[in-house]
């Protein structure tokens, strides 16, 4: 693991807004981040995540989605959640060529799942996929599924979940999982909830863990 300080530096051309953090020396890799409906790039989860994969050897791009980028607050539109999903793909061909290793989009709830759709609609897009808090249904309404495009997925995946999250019990996950034909791995903090409480928790070590079990076999040179 690399023992000194990343650079992080804002990137704002072409649409793409982001704060990307670049390891000292050789990369393994690149990660591009999105945030949850009510967050924006400097949210707490994805700083503590991209903190850990940069520790890594990672190059991680946390972006603004498109509707962040048009107004400071506020949810997302359904309406414009396709405009989301062509962010997704724009940070995804700005960032790269960043690294010659794969490349690993993903995000925090809302963000996560539009970069998944944004998979599911064009595999090619990137190599894996991490998911941190899927948002499977609204809380309170189980039956309200958002698994549509879960066989669409054919990169591997890893997925880090609260056991309380209201927006998907850990069974109601594991049904879902059983519907992406890619090989996934599910990572479940005990005791914590949608926010995954970095603060507090060993959730942004356990992701950049399992991202590096999953997509990457040895230490960069």
């Amino acid at each position: 693991m690399a023992s000194s300080t990343p650079e992080t530096t804002s990137h704002d051309t072409g649409g793409v807004v982001a704060e990307v953090s670049r390891p000292p020396g050789q990369n393994r890799g690149v990660a591009v981040l999105a945030h949850g409906a009510g967050g924006n790039r400097h949210a707490v989860i994805l700083r503590a995540i991209a903190a850990e994969l940069c520790a890594h050897g990672l190059v991680v791009a946390r972006i603004d989605l498109p509707y962040r980028q048009r107004r400071p607050k506020g949810p997302p539109s359904p309406s414009t959640a396709a405009a989301d999903r062509d962010g997704i793909v724009a940070a995804c061909a700005t960032f790269r060529d960043e690294s010659t290793g794969p490349l690993i989009v993903g995000g925090h709830s809302y963000g996560g799942r539009q970069a998944s759709m944004a998979v599911a609609e064009n595999p090619d897009l990137a190599d894996g996929l991490l998911l941190t808090s899927y948002p499977l249904h609204p809380p309170g309404k189980p039956e309200r599924l958002r698994t549509e495009h879960l066989p669409s997925i054919s990169v591997p995946t890893v997925i880090v979940h609260g056991s309380t999250d209201p927006f998907a019990t850990p069974d109601e996950l594991t049904a879902a999982v059983a519907l992406i034909p890619a090989p996934v791995r599910v990572v479940e903090i005990e005791k914590v909830g949608h926010n995954l409480n970095p603060d507090r928790k060993p959730t942004a070590a356990l992701t950049a863990e399992a991202v590096t079990e999953t997509f990457f076999t040895s230490e960069p040179t």
